[in-house]
């Protein structure tokens, strides 16, 4: 059995977050663990609050986890401030956590900004130098490379900027391009883009969330960076294509459509 660690925060609607996580990882028949950063009130509608855990929480809860089911990967994704990054990353490296996944959540849907500043540099400085793969979507992938992006040439220009300080594979994801939905996948100076025609699904709550956690379940179970991403693009889309349609708003995916 292969097991995957969530660090990031709860929707208590259950459609992205470590709930969005723990699906996908009982969806790949990996043991899911989880470590809780904040606890979100949300539904298909927004975001009406949030409660972050203590520093010292969050290092107790990844002390636990550590020191008894050491995980085969690891999916970071909501960590809104710089005490709780620092602690992250600091328990990472002690227990020299691999197969990192990091979703950079900086930005909502709406546009809005999601981390402070100083939260944004602990990020870039702390927690990206650790991961295997991060996952920015255009949005963030602005917000690291410091320039607009609105075409494939921009998306590989933005990833040669954001390899500047970042060791790990980088993936950007096109969903937001106007003509296509292709993600391009950069590593060590080589581009592979992964073609995709968008999915005519409205229901996209959790979608960031429940890649980077298909990727780490790949990587747990052995596979190379670029597998794991096919593999992931491929059960997001049947995820996708399953239609379901629950809430007011944008949302859940199926994400137990194929078992």
């Amino acid at each position: 059995m292969k097991k995957v660690l969530t660090i990031a925060g709860s929707d208590c609607s259950g459609g992205a977050g470590i709930q969005a996580d723990l699906k996908t990882m009982t969806a790949h028949k990996v043991y899911g663990m989880s470590v809780i950063t904040a606890l979100t009130a949300q539904n298909t509608t927004g975001v009406y609050g949030i409660l972050e855990a203590g520093t010292e929480f969050v290092a107790n809860q990844m002390d636990c986890v550590f020191t008894d089911i050491v995980p085969d990967a690891v999916k970071i994704g909501m960590v809104s401030s710089a005490p709780i990054i620092e602690t992250i990353a600091k328990k990472l490296t002690e227990y020299q956590a691999k197969n990192i996944v990091l979703d950079p959540v900086m930005v909502s849907t709406s546009g809005s900004k999601l981390l402070s500043d100083d939260a944004m540099d602990a990020l870039i400085t702390k927690l990206i130098p650790l991961a295997d793969i991060i996952t920015p979507n255009l949005p963030e992938a602005e917000c690291l490379c410091g320039f607009s992006i609105h075409t494939k040439e921009e998306m590989v220009r933005a990833a040669e900027a954001i390899a500047k300080f970042c060791k790990a594979a980088i993936l950007i994801k096109g969903g937001h391009l106007s003509d296509t939905a292709d993600d391009l996948l950069y590593t060590a100076g080589k581009t592979h883009w992964f073609s995709s025609s968008r999915v005519d699904n409205p229901n996209t709550h959790g979608t960031g969330c429940t890649l980077s956690s298909a990727i780490a379940c790949n990587l747990a179970m052995g596979y190379p960076a670029e597998t794991s991403v096919e593999h992931a693009k491929n059960y997001i889309t049947g995820a996708l294509q399953a239609g379901l349609d629950l809430g007011k708003g944008s949302g859940p995916l199926d994400h137990c459509f194929d078992l």
